[in-house]
């Protein structure tokens, strides 16, 4: 059954989240993960979100996805990110 992760960034700083996006492209790359959406024009239908940057990656399973976030590849990505943005990111199971 296929999985998700979805991230909901703020960037802060982005000429440092530059760094990121191109470790995280490596990462996303490495574990054969499905761009679906990165970035792209948002907007709220319902309620009081308001997301800035929206990343939608897809995966085979739930494991490959958590292989994903906990890949030394994309820890460097994260460590890069540190302090150019606020990331809230969930891994969730398809139909």
């Amino acid at each position: 059954m296929s999985a998700y992760i979805i991230a909901d960034v703020d960037v802060t700083n982005p000429q440092q989240y530059e760094q990121y996006k191109v470790l995280s492209s490596q990462a996303i790359a490495a574990h054969g993960a499905e761009i679906c959406i990165r970035g792209g024009a948002v907007e709220v239908l319902e309620g009081d979100w308001s997301p800035t940057r929206i990343v939608l990656l897809k995966f085979p399973d739930l494991a490959a996805a958590r292989s994903f976030y906990d890949s030394a590849e994309y820890l460097l990505a994260r460590q890069a990110r540190a302090g150019a943005a606020t990331m809230r990111m969930i891994a969730v199971q398809g139909v």
